[in-house]
């Protein structure tokens, strides 16, 4: 367990996994709407004293950086000479809560910071889910610190309309964009417990059954302080993060199209040229970058018209993707050896 905790996350007692220990950081953002806030990472060096790759680790939502635990364990393992580095974006996890609804472009704002203040550079940045676009979007604007890419479940495109998308998934009578108008922010933290840590195909019943069952267990604070519902549920506790949370998911309907909404605090919010300014620079810059994919297909961003956007503009993924037709959203959560595998052949292949 972490002994001292500098922000107001309503997650005060995470896992004594949650971090190796010593390696928790600290970083206060110095512009943007968050300044002053403070941001937990760690970093972590192993294999030597000069390590010969640095691997980043950008979550989504309703993740913290604890979803990266069994990549981060397994690399570690490898006794390769690495430099691993994983952050929780505020309101998420053991960062500051959110106080205004943020999305994608928000987080991206906070992540350059922290980027140029670690100076980063030969990254192999790994993302997934909302992690997409906030780690390229952040990235992308010193697109020289990259390396290679590490693709999981994830998008900065305009979301192809065939098949699955946030508008039929996980079941056209329950879509993933309804959660937040059908939940409270209060119980929130039940939905995001649910959605990380039940995201393998299954029945809408067995889907209502979970997100009951977590959500009561939610309310009730009766989720085992050691589990990784714990941490998913908890740090969403908070009204401010469980509201800035459900922003997130309201967006999926126009992932990669760019959104627009309206905030209590800062009025209209627009992420379209955030997204136009992506999607023009990484076929420039990173085109010929190493990359791999590995992706759950019971889910609209592992879907294979998502994965054909990707080797388009990133034309090595190709030799390097690997598909799993019964594995869902959460990609890394179960398939965490062989995401590890791909972050190795990356660096020391």
């Amino acid at each position: 367990m972490l002994l001292q905790i500098p922000t107001n996350t309503p997650l005060k007692k995470p896992p004594v996994d949650y971090c190796p220990k010593g390696a928790e950081r600290w970083f206060t953002i110095s512009g943007g709407k968050d300044t002053g806030k403070t941001m937990f990472y760690y970093d972590i060096s192993v294999g030597g004293d000069e390590p010969e790759a640095t691997v980043v680790l950008v979550h989504g939502n309703p993740e913290t950086s604890y979803t990266y635990r069994h990549i981060r364990d397994e690399l570690i393992r490898s006794g390769r000479p690495l430099r691993i580095i994983a952050m929780d974006h505020i309101g998420f996890g053991l960062s500051d809560q959110a106080d205004f609804e943020m999305v994608d472009m928000h987080h991206s704002d906070n992540l350059i910071q922290l980027i140029r203040y670690l100076d980063l550079s030969e990254v192999t940045l790994c993302i997934h889910d909302w992690g997409g676009p906030i780690g390229v979007g952040a990235f992308i604007e010193d697109p020289y610190r990259v390396k290679n890419l590490m693709v999981m479940n994830t998008t900065i495109f305009p979301m192809p309309k065939q098949g699955y998308t946030y508008k039929n998934y996980p079941h056209p009578v329950l879509t993933w964009a309804l959660f937040p108008r059908l939940y409270p922010a209060f119980a929130w933290g039940g939905v995001a417990a649910t959605a990380v840590s039940s995201g393998e195909p299954q029945t809408v019943m067995s889907l209502i059954r979970r997100a009951t069952g977590n959500t009561l267990a939610h309310l009730f604070n009766s989720v085992p302080k050691t589990s990784p519902e714990y941490v998913w549920s908890q740090s969403l506790r908070s009204i401010a993060n469980a509201r800035s949370s459900m922003r997130n998911v309201k967006q999926t309907p126009r992932w990669g199209y760019g959104y627009r909404y309206l905030d209590e605090s800062y009025g209209p919010q627009d992420n379209t040229e955030y997204y136009r300014n992506m999607q023009e620079r990484v076929p420039r810059y990173w085109k010929n970058c190493p990359a791999a994919g590995v992706f759950g297909q019971w889910d609209p961003c592992g879907k294979d018209e998502v994965i054909a956007q990707w080797h388009e503009v990133l034309p090595k993924m190709k030799k390097a993707t690997l598909k799993y037709p019964d594995v869902g959203h959460f990609v890394e959560e179960v398939k965490w050896r062989e995401i590890s595998s791909e972050i190795l052949k990356l660096n020391f292949s």
